[in-house]
């Protein structure tokens, strides 16, 4: 696929996270409303706390729990001390006291020197490592911007490319008319949230909005209501629009399995040719249903073949 926008590295405000997980802040610096999270993964600081920093990472957002509270509390004043500012001085965007753990005097005192953010959350330090690494999965995934439309249709989430004028915002309001859910249209952002999974979504500035030529932009969701409008949608179908070329051969009987890789992930892919009195609409549902079928273990193409050779078998 060439038709990209552009490539986004995404970062996330540490005050979002702040709000999203309701945690208190202990210690905030100046400057707090400029500090972002661009690591997705977390660090659990018990090995550097005991003075072994190689592979530290300060970007990461450290978490203390139980464990290492009751590691610093057996120290001796001195050592807990020197141990808490080699820590602190390697300068880590963010420290998270789990379980309502209260900081040591001379944490804060050093949280102050060094302008690190010092939070806490009464929640335990599994459950809150485990939230966290999902919400920064999302936040931070690797998003790409693509040319084309997004829509859920029966489930599925469908992305539909195809040329300039195509039809793509008018199959997609067709679709939304017979009560299937808009994503986004024209642009579409695209994030690898995990090893199999790309989530779309639409950029900000024209989320719920969709452009028909001839009649300029329309509101989705104010004319057709909320329930045709979805903030995000998995992507599980690529469907490739163009134009009817006389003597191409088309796929007839569904046995090409053909994918394209977005953010290095497969994803399956089929080819409609548009001409003249074809409902793509109707097609496109026809094409998301057959996709769920395929991924519930039910290939029609392939039991309709099995069918073929076990008729010519018994003559």
């Amino acid at each position: 696929m060439d038709n990209n926008i552009a490539t986004t590295k995404r970062t996330v405000l540490l005050t979002k996270i702040i709000k999203d997980f309701n945690l208190t802040t202990i210690y905030a610096p100046d400057n707090i409303d400029k500090i972002v999270l661009t690591r997705a993964e977390i660090h659990r600081p018990g090995l550097p706390l005991t003075g072994f920093f190689d592979y530290f990472d300060p970007l990461r957002l450290q978490i203390i729990g139980l464990v290492e509270s009751i590691y610093l509390q057996k120290l001796d004043p001195q050592t807990r001390y020197e141990r808490i500012r080699a820590f602190m001085e390697k300068r880590p965007v963010c420290i998270v006291l789990a379980r309502d753990i209260e900081p040591f005097p001379e944490m804060l005192e050093l949280a102050k020197e060094f302008s690190i953010p010092l939070l806490n959350t009464k929640i335990s330090t599994n459950s809150f490592v485990s939230n966290i690494i999902s919400t920064l999965n999302v936040e931070l995934a690797p998003t790409i911007t693509r040319h084309g439309v997004l829509v859920e249709v029966y489930g599925e989430g469908v992305l539909i490319l195809g040329e300039s004028g195509i039809g793509k915002s008018e199959t997609a309001i067709e679709l939304i008319k017979r009560g299937h859910r808009l994503i986004a249209d024209d642009a579409v952002e695209i994030s690898k949230v995990s090893e199999k999974t790309l989530v779309g979504r639409a950029p900000a500035v024209i989320k719920h909005y969709s452009e028909l030529r001839g009649i300029g932009l329309i509101d989705v969701r104010r004319i057709f209501g909320m329930g045709a409008v979805k903030e995000t949608e998995k992507i599980q179908l690529v469907i490739n629009l163009e134009r009817w070329i006389d003597g191409k051969a088309y796929d007839r009987m569904g046995l090409d399995n053909e994918t394209v890789s977005i953010l290095g992930i497969e994803i399956p892919s089929i080819t409609i040719p548009v001409s003249p009195g074809r409902n793509l609409s109707v097609v496109l549902e026809i094409a998301a249903m057959n996709s769920r079928m395929k991924r519930m273990g039910y290939n029609t193409a392939e039991e309709f073949n099995k069918r073929l050779e076990q008729m010519y078998m018994n003559n």
